[in-house]
């Protein structure tokens, strides 16, 4: 991994002064501080000097609502602090994250060894958390957007935002293969195929390269449990799940990323948290993972299936691998029962002091400890016009275009047009879970453009009204904006039906009446079953979740741009057929990689 952020120009003449000081000089001062020696170096020397209460406090990464006040910091030698999806300072500005992480990271260097913090967010889709910042489109509308390059310039946006809160730590990119759309989470995977979401690890590059270390997630299998549940079993052998899950995670290896979060889930009924093989044989020693392993939240409690950790379960996870554990708000009693377990012999020193040579690692690869606080000069990046041009390429990239009778669309920018559907002025809607919240919130939870907003900048021959009343045949082409309300994890599994809820069949029912040819802009986290509902539109776009720039949106069904996105997962004709996946056997909608385009025009 590349040095990070915080090592610039300045940081780089402070070496070289280091460098020219006589020996005397600079053997008086610990070898750790001195960034011009080698990290190992640095890292074995500040090891030496570490008690076990400091060794202990670094593997722990408590939420920032567990600590009552940043005292809590210096005295509990804590290691690492996160802001869950809905842990944001107030005011939720970028100014505030910063003095709310520079306060934290003051603390962290008040400890008797000065060993700065590392900070992590759920970064998904831009640094969603912050009220202001550039949303982007979840991960699979990247993914049908087949462009490598693209996320890695936005994992490069991301990367500035999350720097100029003063956030080390990016929780992202989630490299689920997701094989069951009934998941919650199957927006945040970047298609059904291995070599697709393998090809989309270029984000971590971009993360990274801007000095913010990126987590692989969630190691491995979450996308392929048996019926989709969250958390659920991955029930497959050895052979399917290393072709099938473990791809993106060799990739995001060779690219150096960072971090490692483990899964809730199990593989054939054992929790990957206590899964020593695959983390310890496969991840640390076979693909030869150098960086952090780092537990979900409250992992290490979901081993057992019961409420509240047990020794049992913290010497299971501690000895499969996991090197720093997210422990929100019982850290505390967590450290005491871990003291208990190395007192004992239960979980030997050499892997705590494994854990804090990966750990330590990446702070010095980092450079936190030469510039610990944030770099306020990357406060005007956040909700920039260039990010946010970026994300409206990424919208329209991601818009796949899969019915269009009588050529329908584009739409014609003097042609009198009906907007209606609850999604089509809703930013929350289009944004999705991860927004500003973790289950995310319909309704102007962020700046941005809304879709109907960005069909208004293209043609003045608009009417709106949500549930399509007033509609009437004097129209030449109603646009429904339906799909799904926002949700993530747990919520937003869907064990049974998977069509359109009744307002929007409602409301669909109205432009079907009205007999004005209807186009349906689908914002959803994955394919809806609307197999019975579309011989009644005239067009289809599945336009994902787009977050903040609904004009991409506009920019494709106006034909200023050619549609060319390519459908990351395969479109089922009903909710029975799920899982469906390419290759299968089973009859599609429309198949892995279907996307139409317009009839030639000189784009």
């Amino acid at each position: 991994m590349r040095l990070g952020r915080r090592l610039g120009i300045g940081a780089l003449a402070v070496g070289l002064l280091l460098a020219s000081e006589t020996p005397a000089l600079a053997g008086n001062r610990p070898a750790y501080k001195d960034s011009w020696r080698p990290v190992k170096v640095r890292v074995a020397d500040l090891l030496s000097r570490m008690s076990l209460d400091d060794k202990l406090g670094q593997m722990m990464q408590a939420e920032r609502l567990g600590v009552t006040s940043p005292a809590d910091v210096t005295s509990g030698r804590l290691g690492s602090l996160l802001s869950g999806g809905s842990s944001q300072p107030t005011p939720n500005t970028p100014v505030a994250w910063a003095d709310m992480y520079d306060g934290f990271q003051k603390a962290a260097l008040a400890t008797p060894l000065g060993i700065p913090l590392i900070y992590g967010v759920d970064a998904v889709h831009g640094h969603n958390g912050v009220y202001g910042a550039t949303v982007f489109p979840h991960n699979i509308g990247l993914g049908a957007t087949r462009d490598p390059k693209l996320v890695e310039k936005i994992g490069r946006a991301t990367a500035d935002e999350v720097a100029g809160t003063g956030i080390d730590w990016d929780f992202a990119p989630c490299l689920c293969v997701a094989r069951n759309d009934r998941w919650g989470r199957t927006y945040e995977s970047f298609g059904e195929d291995p070599r697709l979401v393998t090809r989309m690890t270029s984000i971590i590059t971009g993360l990274q390269d801007k000095g913010v270390l990126a987590t692989a997630k969630h190691y491995v299998g979450d996308g392929g449990t048996t019926g989709g549940v969250n958390e659920g079993n991955t029930e497959l052998g050895e052979q399917e799940l290393r072709a099938i899950h473990l791809p993106p995670f060799e990739a995001a290896v060779r690219r150096g990323v960072g971090s490692v979060m483990i899964s809730y889930s199990s593989w054939n009924g054992v929790k990957l948290h206590a899964g020593s093989y695959l983390i310890n044989d496969v991840l640390k020693k076979e693909l030869g993972f150098g960086g952090i392993v780092v537990s979900d939240y409250n992992g290490v409690d979901k081993i057992d299936g019961k409420s509240g950790f047990t020794p049992e379960e913290v010497e299971a996870s501690i000895n499969a691998g996991i090197d720093m554990v997210m422990v929100p708000f019982e850290w505390r009693k967590f450290i005491d029962t871990l003291r208990s377990l190395v007192d004992s012999g239960r979980v030997p020193m050499s892997r705590i002091d494994d854990a804090n040579r990966r750990i330590l690692t990446k702070k010095f690869e980092l450079g936190l400890f030469e510039h610990p606080l944030t770099d306020r000069r990357l406060l005007n990046t956040i909700g920039s016009r260039p990010h946010r041009d970026l994300a409206r390429q990424a919208v329209r990239e991601s818009q796949v275009l899969l019915k269009n009778e009588g050529h329908v669309l584009p739409l014609g920018k003097r042609s009198k047009i009906f907007v209606a559907g609850k999604s089509a002025d809703d930013l929350g809607n289009q944004s999705g879970g991860w927004t500003v919240g973790w289950q995310g919130t319909s309704g102007p939870v962020i700046p941005g453009t809304s879709i109907l907003q960005g069909m208004r900048q293209k043609s003045a021959n608009v009417t709106f009204a949500k549930d399509g009343t007033g509609i009437d045949a004097g129209y030449d082409v109603a646009v429904a904006v339906v799909g799904e309300t926002p949700y993530a994890e747990g919520k937003g599994d869907r064990p049974q039906g998977m069509g359109l809820d009744a307002t929007d069949l409602a409301t669909l029912q109205k432009l079907k009446d009205s007999g004005v040819p209807t186009v349906v802009v689908l914002v959803s986290g994955r394919p809806l079953d609307i197999a019975a509902q579309l011989p009644d539109w005239a067009g289809l776009v599945a336009s994902w979740l787009p977050g903040s720039e609904g004009q991409g949106v506009a920019d494709v069904l106006f034909g200023d741009y050619n549609p060319t996105g390519k459908l990351p997962v395969t479109w089922m004709r009903g909710a029975d057929q799920q899982p469906i996946n390419a290759g299968d056997g089973k009859p599609a909608l429309f198949p892995y990689g279907f996307g139409l385009r317009y009839p030639h025009r000189p784009w």
